[in-house]
């Protein structure tokens, strides 16, 4: 949650198509206004370790239509998640480990799925006590069936759900031919005012277990963001603003 090249701190609102906040992160839901993302948002201390993380704010106490979604979204390029080999009986399972933190307590959801919107995987994480950064790891079965990107198309589809409809939710704990953005029972942030929701140090690996997070030099990271999103000058001095890769 370190690099923000578009918005520099400042909060962005969703709208009914994808707005970025950091760098390789986006939100969407098919309301507009119903909540904002902000680096640094509310000006907590981070867990230790960590100087940035990425805040969700829900703008009104919102009850979500059965079709309706609302999410935190990341995709990975098809070439960093071929290693996997998903889709096939040699399949790899993950864990995404993060930290996260809200205004609510309980379970809230997290779905993957594919670029055709048909396979998906639900789970749920905890937050026990409001307020209080919680550690969280999931480890999810590599997916033996379906058709997953392994050039520079979208690979995986990381939600983060904020309180999505009942169509766009599945029972966590299996994969499921489905299109998803969450798990069922689970705490929607959209349905309260004010709530929080900050996340940070999200990463996903190979493996049944989460490592140590894996810090990486500014400027490295900065240059992999530049990837998918760059700004330049055009000869009459104004910006052209370019994502080279839609996430």
């Amino acid at each position: 949650m370190v690099i923000d090249q578009r918005n520099a701190g400042a909060s962005v609102t969703n709208t009914t198509s994808a707005v970025y906040c950091v760098d390789r992160w986006a939100i969407g839901g098919d309301q507009s206004s119903k909540f904002t993302a902000q680096q640094n948002a509310g000006s907590v201390t981070p867990p230790p370790g960590f100087s940035n993380y990425l805040g969700i704010t829900s703008s009104s106490a919102y009850t979500a239509g059965a079709s309706e979604l609302f999410r935190l979204f990341h995709t990975i390029e098809g070439y960093n998640i071929a290693d996997l080999a998903w889709g096939t009986s040699s399949a790899k399972p993950i864990t995404i480990s993060f930290w996260a933190r809200s205004s609510l307590t309980g379970n809230f959801g997290i779905c993957l799925q594919n670029a055709s919107n048909n396979r998906a995987y639900a789970a749920s994480y905890n937050i026990p006590v409001a307020n209080t950064w919680t550690y969280c790891s999931i480890t999810i079965p590599g997916e033996t069936t379906g058709t997953w990107g392994s050039n520079n198309s979208l690979g995986i589809a990381i939600n983060f759900d904020l309180g999505s409809g009942a169509n766009d939710l599945i029972a966590p704990g299996s994969w499921q031919a489905a299109n998803a953005n969450g798990a069922t029972g689970c705490v929607p942030l959209v349905g309260t005012s004010g709530a929080t929701l900050y996340l940070t140090g999200i990463q996903l690996e190979v493996g049944s277990v989460a490592s140590a997070f894996d810090y990486r030099h500014y400027g490295t990271e900065l240059q992999l963001c530049q990837r998918y999103y760059e700004v330049s000058v055009n000869a009459n001095g104004g910006n052209i603003f370019a994502d080279t890769y839609s996430n």
